[in-house]
């Protein structure tokens, strides 16, 4: 399961992830080809903490921001 955070305009595009098999949430940098292409999956409590002030990180941000502005939605337990 996967939800597109941000692409750049040089072409490197940050995902979030969530892995069926265990429910961690993670987010994912594909590198574009001309810096190589590298993935890197980096732990969200990592990736929170690093620089705010980047488009992929206000973009994470802000999404996080749509989950606590739905006076809708009920809470769930977790297991």
């Amino acid at each position: 399961m996967s939800r597109d955070l941000y692409v750049s305009s040089n072409g490197d595009r940050w995902l979030l992830l969530r892995d069926p098999s265990d429910g961690r949430s993670f987010v994912r940098h594909e590198a574009n080809l001309a810096s190589g292409g590298h993935v890197t999956d980096i732990a969200l409590s990592v990736f929170l903490a690093a620089d705010r002030g980047s488009p992929e990180h206000r973009a994470l941000w802000q999404l996080i921001g749509t989950l606590v502005e739905n006076d809708d939605a009920k809470p769930t337990a977790l297991a």
